[in-house]
């Protein structure tokens, strides 16, 4: 019986910046803090698992240089108990790495990516063979060269790669990040018909579908909803889950839907937006993989992301799936969405 997650695709550097406030081009910014964390979806998903119940079984496969920050990156998978024997060192580049600014003035945040060997990952790194996992978690679509290419008679290597983990008899689901819209429909639309679920934020929801899903900079919740049943309708997904800073919704084929609002942290207390959704993301799949209800694994996933925005580093405040719980519930829930 298939018990566990695993992790496929970006394992990067991260240096977390946090800014007086960011900068107009040609202009200065002061940098009050600078901090090292592991970074990407598959690292931060693997090790919020891991954090919220420690005997999860956890592996990821991927791939990173053969540098000091490939070995502080497979430090982290090794404190954390995160199997780790297909995470491929290459000579081709160095590590992937991500300068993470959050600026203290807005707390908005900024990436700046430097592919490096993420550029040559392809689907021959990623083996479904032996693992017992039940949930596959892939990322990031946009962010590597050859996969998001043609790969073979696939539209793409994460078409090819999703094929097989379904094949395998994985869930599948597709971690995304925000970018020029027109190529992230360009390859995610591909990959729906291989997924098992897509969870994702406002803006991608509508990158992916071409439907406009925020009003004035806030999201529209009727919106979000026309959009997810969209991608629905166009898949063999089994839900659509779109979460965004005042709450989540889910779309099931069975004709279900859930509103969630997040939790009501005081603004006072956010260090950081970075890997808020990573965060989401795992609270809610550890929810669902336990057999939750969809409304409380959504709670969950919003107290996991809650924890995370009290550090500016994606993963670090993280703590188990029953403390998480308890400091939403210290600080309530946002009213409802309507």
């Amino acid at each position: 019986m298939r018990r566990g997650f695993i992790t496929l695709g970006t394992w990067c550097m991260d240096r977390n910046i946090i800014l007086d406030v960011w900068p107009g081009e040609d202009m200065a910014a002061h940098a009050r803090q600078i901090s090292f964390a592991g970074g990407g979806s598959a690292c931060n998903f693997a090790v919020n698992i891991k954090k919220l119940d420690e005997s999860m079984h956890v592996e990821t496969q991927g791939i990173i240089g053969n540098d000091e920050k490939a070995d502080f990156l497979v430090s982290i998978a090794d404190e954390y108990g995160i199997m780790r024997s297909r995470l491929v060192r290459s000579t081709k580049g160095i590590t992937q790495t991500t300068d993470a600014f959050v600026s203290e003035e807005s707390n908005r945040r900024t990436h700046i990516l430097y592919a490096g060997v993420a550029d040559f990952l392809t689907p021959e790194h990623f083996d479904f063979s032996s693992t017992s996992a039940k949930i596959a978690h892939f990322g990031l679509p946009t962010l590597h060269k050859t996969m998001d290419q043609r790969w073979q008679d696939q539209e793409n290597g994460w078409v090819a790669s999703l094929r097989e983990a379904r094949k395998r008899g994985l869930h599948t689901n597709l971690e995304l990040v925000a970018g020029k819209d027109t190529k992230l429909r360009k390859i995610v639309v591909p990959c729906l018909p291989y997924l098992s679920s897509l969870v994702v934020n406002d803006h991608e929801i509508g990158a992916i579908t071409g439907i406009q899903t925020n009003s004035d900079r806030e999201a529209n919740v009727d919106a979000i909803k026309f959009a997810a049943k969209s991608a629905l309708n166009n898949s063999h997904m089994d839900f659509v889950l779109v979460h965004f800073p005042k709450g989540a919704v889910l779309v099931a084929r069975n004709g279900q839907e859930v509103v969630q609002p997040s939790v009501n942290i005081p603004q006072q207390s956010i260090k950081g937006t970075n890997g808020a959704g990573d965060a989401f993301s795992a609270g809610f799949f550890y929810g669902y993989h336990e057999g939750m209800p969809f409304l409380d694994a959504m709670k969950l996933g919003h107290a996991a992301a809650a924890a995370s925005l009290l550090s500016v580093e994606t993963y670090t405040s993280v703590e188990c799936a029953e403390k998480c719980l308890n400091l939403a519930e210290n600080w309530g829930w946002r009213d409802l969405i309507l």
